[in-house]
């Protein structure tokens, strides 16, 4: 049995920057989209992990997001990320996404959520161990549990995904987008970066219930975004959108990406991430609206339906600890 590696690396990063206008992608909007905050996640979180691991790390699941408020453009952001446990090759990272006016100087909690990365020989793709973290506060201690806390909740919800299909007997509201993945997008180990798949998801998100509820639409919840596979440039890349089913204000959605080699058309894409997401349309003042109500016709719209309340229920049953304190939610710019 292979014994801990030690380590004397810092188990935390703090990114701080200025959220400028090109992060809000709809006229009009209140705020950042959701997929660029999570982009921003995502970028904090792997600079932990390569820092922590000392090597390239992948993002294999990132949950359970709440967006509680809008980012204004102009604001100045902080995302914080530390390591909250580790497994052999893997580490559960807590990210924290605050915001301030910078006049004002009073820094307030948008959202937070768990990423989980895999460290990775770079030349091998073969997965790495990494030092063990071993909490040293109560506050460590703390966190620690929360994270284990949310284990058999994952393990739960993966069970319930795996007996799902997706196929075209539906009539559920659609969107797909399909491009090609470009230089851009690709992360420091030459595969698209985790944060960049997160953002075309919350685009074809927002697409399709935009296009469903005829309103402007943002992100509230976001969970169980699993990545079963890296995508390359040139990849042929499709995000496939649904709406699986309505509340009275919200719409619920399962979004996958499938990706592969162009030449090999539509029928040589295969699974690379599937999440769900949960949308609620805005008015001009950002007051949520009522939803416009979805009616399940085929068998596997109402297996869907069914199955996106059991989801609900196993996050309810299991009742995870929180992540971070909801006394820590403001805080003053020094």
């Amino acid at each position: 049995m292979e014994s801990p590696v030690a380590t004397t690396k810092s188990p935390f990063v703090t990114l701080r920057f200025m959220a400028a206008p090109d992060d809000v992608i709809l006229a009009g909007a209140q705020g950042v989209s959701g997929g660029r905050v999570l982009e921003w996640i995502d970028k904090a979180a792997y600079a932990c992990a390569v820092q922590w691991s000392g090597t390239y790390c992948v993002t294999a699941y990132v949950g359970h997001i709440h967006f509680t408020r809008p980012i204004p453009s102009g604001h100045l952001v902080e995302v914080r990320s530390r390591i909250a446990m580790t497994g052999r090759t893997s580490m559960h990272i807590v990210n924290e996404v605050l915001s301030a006016d910078p006049r004002e100087g009073v820094f307030t909690r948008a959202c937070d959520c768990l990423v989980i990365f895999v460290a990775k020989d770079p030349k091998t793709n073969e997965t790495m161990q990494v030092p063990t973290f071993v909490p040293s506060t109560d506050e460590e201690e703390r966190v620690l549990d929360a994270a284990l806390s949310r284990i058999e909740l994952r393990n739960a919800i993966e069970a319930e995904m795996k007996g799902q299909t997706y196929t075209d007997d539906s009539t559920a509201p659609r969107l797909i987008h399909r491009f090609l993945a470009k230089p851009t997008d690709i992360n420091w180990g030459g595969k698209v970066h985790g944060g960049s798949a997160m953002e075309w998801i919350d685009e074809a998100g927002v697409a399709c219930t935009m296009e469903w509820s005829g309103e402007r639409t943002v992100a509230v919840y976001a969970g169980g975004i699993r990545f079963k596979k890296p995508i390359s440039i040139g990849d042929l890349v499709e995000v496939d959108a649904r709406i699986t089913r309505t509340e009275a204000r919200s719409m619920q959605l399962v979004i996958q990406v499938r990706s592969g080699n162009p030449r090999g058309g539509r029928e040589a894409l295969t699974p690379a991430i599937h999440a769900t997401f949960t949308y609620v349309g805005v008015d001009i003042d950002g007051q949520p609206l009522a939803a416009r109500q979805y009616t399940p016709v085929t068998d596997e719209d109402k297996r869907l339906w069914e199955h996106t309340q059991k989801l609900k229920d196993l996050r309810q049953e299991y009742a995870p600890m929180p992540l971070v304190r909801p006394s820590d939610a403001q805080q003053r710019l020094d």
